[in-house]
Order: structure tokens, then sequence, then C-alpha cells
């Protein structure tokens, strides 16, 4: 019998580790807080115990031995950041939110370039954009109003923290069963449906696929590495993840890289009020600087 604390043995290979420990749940608990800012409550371990169960089964290791690993070796840690994130989206999510862009956002874009006020260049950022539905879905809607032949540049940043949904996202590729996410005319215009090795998959066409970049990055860093300030910022979702203080700091981070005509996107369930005076509501779950133009 091997006990816990040993890096390998036959239980952790043959059988999977042994039962997450209190006390190895509070280490990671304490860990992930640390790094990512996302608060676990004592009602996840379960949660912690399964997404971590298979990689340390891949090792070898028992959750203490494992715990040490990821604490010495950043690759590792990132690693398990992967298996912690939760990576839940779809395409045209909110769908409230898309009407407000193009009733809205679109109509005040168009009227400050024509009246000079406004390049035609818009910057966006989709913060925790996981496995790339939210980015696609923005480039969809912004290309069908603003065509390559319309003069406008496009530019989004999708941003994850979980290394494995960014390679998911930019390979765009997804069953052919979520195509039902998607508007018809945009599916026809966007989208392309997989044959032979492909079958049963779409991929986003190349058309959007050269308006979205990918990064790495991690919202409760002390530092973001990102230049310039943005037209959108979408934040779906994120949020709940974290406690008020992180919560409070990652807002702060988040509005002090959005332009002073811009506008913040927040998932249904997700607002500013309690952490940041500075925003003002503009419509369902939009917010936009307190000192902005009022329309």
């Amino acid at each position: 019998m091997v006990s816990e604390g040993t890096s390998t043995g036959l239980r952790g290979l043959r059988h999977g580790p042994a039962p997450l420990l209190e006390r190895h749940f509070r280490l990671f608990q304490a860990l992930i807080h640390r790094e990512a800012g996302i608060h676990l409550s004592r009602a996840k371990k379960a949660l912690v115990e399964g997404r971590l169960a298979r990689r340390l089964r891949e090792l070898g290791l028992d959750y203490g031995a494992y715990y040490r690993l990821v604490e010495s070796d950043e690759k590792e840690r990132v690693r398990m950041l992967d298996c912690i994130c939760t990576n839940e989206t779809h395409f045209f999510r909110e769908p409230k939110q898309f009407s407000f862009l193009e009733s809205r956002v679109f109509p005040e874009w168009v009227a400050r370039n024509e009246s000079a006020r406004m390049p035609r260049r818009v910057r966006v950022w989709s913060a925790g954009c996981s496995t790339g539905e939210e980015p696609y879905s923005l480039a969809m809607s912004f290309l069908a109003r603003f065509p390559p032949s319309s003069g406008w540049e496009i530019d989004i940043l999708a941003t994850d923290l979980s290394t494995r949904a960014l390679e998911k996202a930019r390979s765009a590729v997804w069953p052919l069963a979520k195509a039902k996410e998607i508007p018809a005319p945009y599916l026809k215009d966007f989208m392309l449906k997989g044959t032979g090795p492909q079958a049963g998959n779409m991929k986003a066409g190349p058309e959007i696929r050269s308006r979205v970049r990918f990064q790495r990055l991690n919202l409760n860093a002390d530092a973001f590495s990102l230049a310039d300030r943005f037209d959108l910022i979408f934040c779906r979702n994120v949020l709940i993840y974290f406690d008020a203080t992180t919560k409070a700091r990652v807002m702060g981070r988040l509005i002090d890289r959005l332009g002073p005509q811009g506008y913040l996107f927040l998932g249904h369930s997700e607002t500013v009020a309690g952490l940041n005076a500075r925003m003002r509501s503009a419509g369902p779950t939009v917010y936009a600087p307190t000192e902005g133009p009022q329309t």
C-alpha cells in the first residue's frame, strides 16, 4: 500500500488517487484564489477533486504530491488552472445585448464618424472568451454591419485564463450541432460546413477568423499587458467566480481599459452596483462611463 503523500504508486496508476482530504482542498483553494482570483467555497470540494483526478492518474500522483508539484512548477500550475476553469459558452449568448449593439451602438459609431469624432476603427476586448464562441459571434455581427467594403477596421482581442480553451478557440472548429445557435444569414455568410474527416463539424470562415486574435491573460494578474483603450469590453459570466474584493479590483482594471465613450457588457446575473461608481447603466447589463455622453 502506498500512503498519501508519495509521488507514485500502484494505487495512483491503476485505481486513481485517494480521496481529496480537507487539508489538501484548503491548500488548492488558497492557491487557486491567489493565482486566478477564483473563489471556491467548501461546497466546491467535489468539483476540485473531479477535475483534477484525471491529471493525477496521468502522473501517478496523489493530491498532496500534486499540490507540491503545482506549487513549484509554473507550467503545471497553468495546466492545473486549465482543469479547474469552467468553459461554458455558446454563440450569440445574451441576445438582448446583440440587439443593443445593432440598434444603439452601431448607429452611434456611424454618427460619430460622420461628424469626425471617431475614426473607422473599432477595438473590442472579449475577456474570458472561453472556446471562442463569443468573439466570433461579435465578428459576425460587426462584419454584417461593417463589411470590408465599408472601410471600417474591426479588431477583436479575445483573452482567457485557460490555455486549453484558447487552443480550441484558435482552431475555430465546433460540432455542427452548435449551428442552431447562429442566425441563419450569419451561418450562411461566415461559417464553413465540414466534409470528409471534418463531417459533423463547422469552422469559422477566414473573414471572421482574420478579425480575432487570441492571448492568454489572467484577470487577477497585477497588470494587464494591453495597449490603448477599447470601444467595447465583454466580460460576461466571469465576475461570478470572484469574491467581492477581487470583483472590485478586476472591475477597476476593466474600466481603466475602456474608452470614454465605450461600453462594458457583463453577464445577465452580474452588475457594477457597489463595485465602481464610475459606471452607469446603459442597457441590458450594459454599462457606460458616468462621465461619457448621456444619450
